[in-house]
């Protein structure tokens, strides 16, 4: 009897039998003059992933292995050696080169007309500033940029990137770097450890010229895992990331997050325990943001706590989860370089049925800005069993406020600070709203505030209609608790009039 995986791709026998090493079977069935095939890269994941894994070399001549983050930035390719810069098409995409904590060698290929093209790494296609070039050859590099050039415009903008371990990101126009995306996400803040599987080799779909979305399949491996990737990259004024993944389990995997969000939250309004800063915001996101299986919408501010909090979120076939940037005003931040205000909001809407688990929400401590101390994803009920395969899809926006948004009021700002007396906290929470103009409008808005542990007090309704704000305030005694869970809804005519605010308190 034929294989299963022989019947249905053609991988070459003789050259299974052999028991290649990863280049060599990458090289003989997906390499240079191949015909791709996605089926067929789902078939070598499979092959992977029935043998041990075998880590890639990333060595690195030590003038490149010790960059400072300054020198590395100062390394780019000349816009010559761009990826079909010259060809007059919408994208173009610039290899990265190795170096500073980006070590792991990565094959970038382009397939053309159905044929695959190696992109040979020449140390000729890059500036590198006023460090050394390299003596050695065969380098590889350790990710790409994805450019597009907007109808009309001159120059290109960057609207996605893939780099380090299973990391990429998006930009829409107008965004800075800020957030990232995860391809999976193995035992985060797990007694065992973390483990973090590599995109090791592309497959770059080339566009046609008057294309406005870009194809990337992506080969993901790991010590527990393979997995076949598809990315269909859409730039419009937000950028959408289809995401499409087929995972094979080396080993139990009793601890995996899909749709995982990875950013920095500093200090903000809502926690400042780090008070001795001049700015006043510092982060990537300042909250999350869920939309529930049964339609309850919820936000949970971020904090940097100080200690590890992990929150959890059960659900049922979620409708969408994020993080967000919902501070856009620059002169809240009071930072002339880092424009956070610019940075991306993340807004995940899963595909398919994602049935029992939660949304996992990681908030670890921090002393340093450029620490990515927050992390976020799904993480499903059901263990995917060793030998087993599995499948996911999700579509990311890459965003300035989310795509699918309540009806009812939002929340604006959350602060906290000191209470009446020594041990209470005094809690401000704005919800705003279109509606919120006029006294007519919000006579019959109530709030309703709980706790899962202490006493809150002194619950008070404020109208600013100048911003169309209803600001709620209370003081909050937690009793000698150290964890308590706030909860904080809008009322009108009995029903349930904003989304559900959430606030874990440590102390």
């Amino acid at each position: 009897m034929v294989p299963l995986a022989l019947a249905c791709t053609g991988l070459p026998e003789a050259v299974l039998a052999q028991q290649p090493d990863f280049a060599t079977l990458l090289r003989t069935v997906l390499g240079e003059g191949k015909s791709f095939d996605p089926n067929t890269l789902v078939e070598v994941a499979r092959q992977l992933a029935r043998r041990s894994y075998m880590a890639p070399n990333t060595d690195l001549p030590d003038n490149l292995r010790t960059l400072t983050f300054e020198q590395y930035q100062a390394i780019h390719i000349h816009r010559r050696e761009r990826v079909w810069d010259a060809e007059g098409r919408g994208f173009v995409v610039e290899p990265l080169h190795r170096g500073f904590v980006y070590q792991s060698p990565v094959t970038i290929y382009t397939v053309e007309d159905g044929t695959i093209r190696r992109l040979a790494y020449d140390v000729s296609r890059f500036d590198f500033g006023a460090i050394a070039p390299p003596a050695q050859a065969e380098l590889d590099f350790s990710g790409f940029r994805v450019l597009y050039r907007d109808r009309g415009a001159e120059e290109t903008r960057e609207v996605a990137s893939f780099q380090g371990a299973s990391f990429f990101r998006g930009l829409a126009k107008g965004q800075v770097p800020g957030l990232l995306a995860r391809g999976l996400t193995l035992r985060p803040a797990d007694a065992r450890g973390e483990e973090f599987p590599l995109f090791r080799a592309f497959w770059i779909e080339r566009p046609n010229v008057l294309a406005d979305e870009i194809v990337v399949h992506a080969l993901l491996d790991s010590e527990s895992v393979c997995g076949a990737y598809r990315f269909t990259i859409r730039p419009r004024d937000e950028t959408i990331i289809d995401v499409e993944s087929t995972i094979f389990a080396r080993n139990v995997l009793d601890h995996v997050g899909y749709g995982a969000i990875a950013g920095m939250f500093f200090l903000g309004a809502a926690s400042h325990r780090l008070g001795d800063d001049v700015r006043p915001e510092v982060h990537d996101a300042n909250g999350l943001q869920l939309h529930t299986g049964q339609d309850e919408w919820i936000w949970r501010p971020l904090t940097n706590p100080e200690t590890l909090q992990i929150s959890v979120f059960s659900d049922q076939n979620p409708k969408g989860f994020g993080l967000l940037q919902r501070l856009r005003d620059a002169v809240a931040y009071q930072d002339d370089e880092k424009s956070f205000e610019r940075r991306p909001s993340l807004w995940i809407e899963p595909i398919g049925d994602w049935a029992e688990g939660a949304v996992q929400l990681l908030e670890i401590p921090s002393t340093n800005e450029t620490n990515p101390n927050i992390l976020a994803y799904w993480r499903p009920k059901t263990q995917i069993a060793a030998g087993s395969q599995t499948s996911f899809a999700l579509r990311q926006y890459w965003t300035w406020s989310s795509p699918d948004r309540p009806d009812d009021a939002t929340v604006r700002l959350t602060r906290t600070g000191q209470g009446s007396v020594q041990n209470r906290r005094r809690f401000i929470v704005e919800f705003g709203s279109s509606r919120f103009t006029e006294h007519a409008a919000i006579a019959a808005i109530s709030a309703a505030a709980s706790t899962s542990k202490g006493k809150i007090t002194d619950v008070r309704l404020t109208p600013h209609l100048d911003r169309k704000v209803m600001r709620v305030s209370f003081e909050f005694d937690p009793g000698g608790e150290t964890l308590c869970e706030l909860h904080l809804v809008l009322i009108e005519n009995g029903k349930i009039a904003s989304e559900t605010w959430l606030y874990r308190w440590t102390s």
